[in-house]
């Protein structure tokens, strides 16, 4: 008998409830249980799943069932994967919108709530105060705003684990319950704290989606900078088509100002290639026959015929976007400190209320003394009760004074802080997981270009030869290099008129491919270029060189100025370094981080500038699978402990990779979407200040937790005991949320700045 083949295939599936490991993990348990399943991929930042599965033995609508057996409801599933960027983002919309859907319908009732609760309890008792509260809060708790949190909670404790979302159900439900009692029998209302806890439960919930849904705009951004046609030759004639019909070998003519469509070899042409999209350099490279290019960089200035050598999922731009999309997927979230003792916490807080009500109904005769001795300074202690009583309201107060309400707002009220303050101070960060982070890296990693360097060309020096003075050699190189819009000549016009020299007009103009400019100036002809230039002119430099090799092997662009045939000097181009760049690396390596430069440069350049700003290490000529493999590498050696600082394209998905990404605010867009925090200024020493808010809030998050604790583990066992009354217990979960806020307010006062 022959064994049926196996027939494997995969299926993307959109879970926009999928937002934390928690959902991940039920997620993928309940997929796993169905037969025929080889494999179960979760990326939490995009809400996908990806499934490998035997045909033979199951199908997608089997898996689309096996997840919303697990409590969640499924946005799309496509058998066939898109390919990469093109994944449909309107479930991410969506889940947002709903999110702040479900925010106004607690925040609106809450609100109300607070109002009318401050003057009945202090002025003036409200009519009916109950009953309007109670209908005022239903819909917070139980309708549009809560119901998917106690599902939620529900799910995770079929599957026997204990979330946030089961502490959030339990501060709601019980209080809100118990609230109830006051129509039958007097006593404090809870209804109002079961209201607040949600509210703000909700708040945390939409401000997390909304941070989570920058995660796909990075795929999207790279998708729109290829070149979406391109012109080719067939039978001898120029025709347009799309890029996704471009095969290997065909012709493709690229004019100047447009984008190579795909990666190719140029077979006929020269011109200056801006790829700063692969490299992160701000300077063209020139490229000739035989000569390599990349897709999506730009031609400057030359017509060029380039053969395409690689299309579709093997360019250049497709294995960036995959860089992104995979980083995004293996990249393991640190887990909040909440979520790891609630899983303890809840069962425990239930165990002891149940136990509290038994041990009264038991023993409640041995226990009498107790209430004897609190009844003499404690006013609310009435030994007359009853057994049932007693171990009714010991029940309840045990899970009011367990109320999450401080514990919820701990994390969120320093986050809000925090955030904040980087916004004012032009530190953006994007998610408490980056803070939580940050406080503990041992590497920043720093691009060069654009990072520790200004990211473009400007004049940095003008030598004079003997017979000549500078003002003479910057005029004249100017006057010629205005005709050119190359970024080099446009850095030496930009810096005469910074310098206050009048810039002449020029005659007769004319670009020397791979040579230089030339032109008539106050009836002398100029010429501005490289040796060949002036060598095959027959113009001696001799007395020049020395400083030209010297200006080289500083990794400055010089060229060489001659005027009616003699040299008159040369001036030298260059990327300068930020002015704060070698500040923020001392404040760095004095906080015990170690710093490491990486680059697409040479090694020369790359040497010249770590020794300028004070670096640890440098790694030169790296590309953008090179970056994300240092980042592997640096995160084995440093423990997961490794952030990169970056602007450019080919930075997405290094910044990716890292435990934390930092982009320059100046820099591209898609770097700015990868990463957890943004540079608004794209100043160096604001990435000393996020470490330093970094450690700031966390240990605000600590001392909030410990709060929120101390008023739980010094009140319950009184509780039990029958000697807290429930009022007192929301007096004190008040006090505790006060505390909470402000020592989160706190905050303010944390030293930030970078001396210079």
């Amino acid at each position: 008998m022959n064994t049926p083949a196996i027939v494997s295939k995969s299926v993307l599936i959109t879970v926009p409830g999928m937002g934390s490991n928690h959902c991940a993990g039920l997620v993928s348990t309940s997929i796993r249980r169905v037969d025929g399943i080889e494999g179960v991929e979760t990326n939490i930042a995009n809400h996908r799943v990806t499934v490998r599965f035997d045909a033979t033995r199951t199908q997608p609508d089997a898996i689309r069932a096996a997840i919303e057996r697990a409590g969640y409801d499924v946005d799309s599933v496509d058998l066939e994967s898109p390919p990469s960027g093109q994944q449909a983002t309107d479930s991410e919309e969506r889940y947002l919108a709903l999110a702040q859907r479900r925010l106004w319908i607690a925040a609106v009732p809450a609100t109300l709530i607070m109002l009318l609760m401050v003057p009945h309890m202090f002025w003036q008792p409200v009519p009916g105060y109950l009953a309007i509260v109670a209908l005022l809060a239903f819909p917070v708790v139980f309708t549009s705003g809560g119901w998917a949190t106690h599902q939620s909670a529900w799910r995770s404790l079929k599957n026997r684990t204990a979330n946030m979302d089961v502490l959030i159900s339990l501060g709601s439900i019980p209080p809100y319950v118990i609230g109830l009692i006051g129509f039958i029998y007097p006593m404090t209302s809870f209804i109002e704290m079961a209201a607040t806890i949600m509210t703000f439960h909700l708040l945390g919930r939409y401000l997390e989606t909304r941070a989570k849904g920058r995660a796909s705009q990075a795929i999207r951004k790279l998708v729109t900078l290829g070149a979406k046609t391109a012109t080719v030759l067939r039978n001898g004639r120029e025709v347009e088509v799309p890029v996704a019909e471009l095969v290997v070998g065909d012709v493709m003519v690229v004019r100047p100002g447009a984008k190579v469509p795909t990666d190719g070899e140029i077979v006929e042409g020269t011109s200056h290639v801006d790829e700063s999209i692969a490299t992160g350099e701000s300077v063209p490279v020139e490229k000739g026959q035989g000569d390599p290019v990349i897709g999506a960089t730009i031609n400057k200035e030359g017509l060029l015929k380039i053969r395409a050598t690689k299309v579709g999922a093997d360019t250049f731009l497709s294995q960036v976007i995959r860089l992104v999309e995979q980083a995004q997927g293996s990249k393991v979230p640190i887990q909040e400190f909440a979520d790891r003792v609630t899983g303890q916490f809840v069962p425990a807080v239930i165990l002891i209320s149940l136990a509290s009500f038994v041990m009264w109904l038991a023993i409640g005769a041995s226990l009498q003394p107790v209430l004897d001795w609190g009844a003499g300074f404690l006013p609310w202690v009435d030994p007359s009760r009853t057994p049932l009583i007693v171990g009714t309201l010991s029940a309840v107060a045990v899970l009011v004074i367990a109320c999450p309400c401080a514990l919820g707002l701990a994390t969120p009220t320093a986050l809000m802080v925090g955030s904040g303050i980087g916004a004012e101070r032009g530190v953006l960060i994007r998610s408490g997981e980056a803070i939580q982070t940050l406080k503990d890296i041992k590497v920043v990693v720093l691009d060069k270009t654009g990072t520790i360097t200004e990211g473009r060309p400007s004049l940095t020096d003008v030598i004079a030869a003997e017979g000549f003075d500078e003002a003479m050699v910057l005029r004249a190189a100017a006057a010629v290099e205005a005709g050119s819009e190359h970024p080099l000549g446009q850095a030496i016009v930009n810096g005469a008129r910074e310098r206050g020299v009048q810039v002449p007009a020029v005659r007769s103009f004319k670009a020397v491919t791979a040579r230089g400019v030339q032109g008539e100036v106050n009836d002398s002809l100029v010429r501005v270029g490289s040796r060949r230039m002036l060598d095959e002119a027959g113009i001696a430099y001799g007395l020049l060189d020395d400083t030209l090799k010297r200006f080289e092997n500083e990794g400055k662009t010089t060229m060489l100025v001659a005027i009616d045939g003699r040299a008159a000097g040369l001036v030298a181009v260059a990327d300068t370094v930020k002015a704060d760049s070698k500040a923020a690396i001392a404040a760095l390596r004095a906080l015990g981080i170690q710093v490491v430069m990486v680059t697409g440069d040479n090694e020369r350049t790359a040497r010249h500038v770590a020794a300028q700003v004070g670096v640890d290490m440098v790694m030169a000529g790296v590309l953008p699978e090179g970056k994300v493999d240092a980042m592997k590498s640096l995160q084995q050696q440093h423990g997961q402990r490794v952030a990169m600082v970056g602007d450019g394209i080919n930075d997405a998905p290094a910044l990716k990779q890292a435990n934390v990404g930092i982009a320059i605010g100046a820099g591209a867009d898609v770097a700015i979407e990868a990463a957890d925090v943004t540079l608004v200024k794209g100043e160096l020493t604001k990435v000393v200040e996020a470490i330093r808010l970094s450690k700031a809030t966390f240990a605000k998050i600590v001392q909030n937790l410990f709060w929120a604790w101390f008023y739980n583990v010094a009140a319950i066992p009184v509780a039990a005991l029958g000697l807290l009354h429930p009022m007192v217990g929301v007096v004190a979960m008040t006090a505790s949320s006060l505390s909470v806020i402000g020592n989160s307010l706190l905050l303010r006062r944390a030293q930030l700045e970078v001396t210079r």
